[in-house]
């Protein structure tokens, strides 16, 4: 644990355990495996915290920074990112039944089949689709940012919030299909969205890692080498799954 003299909420000095000002901990710790499990899970699971609404604010607005000092200790005001998480999921996928059109129908013939095994799979088991993608990007992020020194649950945790936000986009399109069903203007705002979580996810490790001693050029190579990473496991994924299902 580090004890901090300054409160890295408020910025105001600290004399006991908690900042007289904001009430943050003066203690703050590094994200490890252990923590993750007995505090955030399981908090995560059993208490709703205040501050979604700012949380949702700060992701579409400075996502990368407000990430970045979250996890090395400005905590105070953010929401838990596994509660955001399942709120997120529970509601998409409640909507999702009221919807009138599949994923399935907004992709080209050729990648239909493809698509119509992997909704199969995230419907029957949603969650371990969530666990999938989350250290997918962790992994990616990790190695391509390895000079960082942020551990591998660090990773998790910032890729869980960059997961957030683009479930709550995912959430709006859903949103949408209830009320419009036109086929062809629907692939187009799914197009466009697609192309929205990739200019999210660059400009969300852009962000996060600018302060890491990272040039601005290899700054931005390596966020794109984030995303490009991340995509062609996705592809890869997406192979495996169809091979799969020929082979049933």
């Amino acid at each position: 644990m580090e004890k901090t003299n300054n409160c890295l909420n408020c910025g105001r000095i600290i004399s006991e355990n908690f900042c007289s000002n904001c009430g943050q901990k003066a203690s703050v710790h590094r994200y490890s495996f252990k923590h993750f499990i007995e505090h955030d899970l399981i908090h995560g699971f059993w208490h709703v915290d205040r501050g979604i609404l700012f949380t949702i604010k700060e992701l579409f607005t400075r996502p990368g920074h407000s990430i970045r000092e979250f996890i090395q200790g400005k905590r105070v005001g953010y929401f838990s990112f596994v509660t955001l998480l399942l709120i997120t999921l529970g509601i998409t996928h409640f909507l999702g039944e009221y919807t009138q059109i599949k994923l399935a129908d907004l992709m080209p013939e050729s990648g239909k089949n493809a698509m119509n095994a992997l909704e199969v799979f995230t419907k029957e088991y949603p969650k371990t689709t969530l666990l999938l993608t989350i250290p997918f990007y962790a992994i990616c992020s990790f190695l391509w940012f390895r000079k960082s020194k942020l551990n591998l649950t660090e990773h998790f945790v910032l890729n869980s919030y960059k997961t957030v936000a683009e479930s709550l986009i995912t959430l709006l399109f859903v949103i949408l299909t209830i009320f419009y069903a036109n086929i062809k203007v629907l692939m187009i705002i799914y197009s466009l969205i697609s192309l929205l979580t990739i200019i999210y996810a660059f400009w969300y490790y852009r962000q996060f890692f600018s302060d890491y001693g990272y040039s601005k050029k290899t700054l931005v190579i390596r966020s794109l080498g984030v995303v490009i990473s991340y995509m062609f496991l996705s592809m890869l994924v997406g192979i495996i799954f169809q091979i799969i299902r020929d082979g049933k």
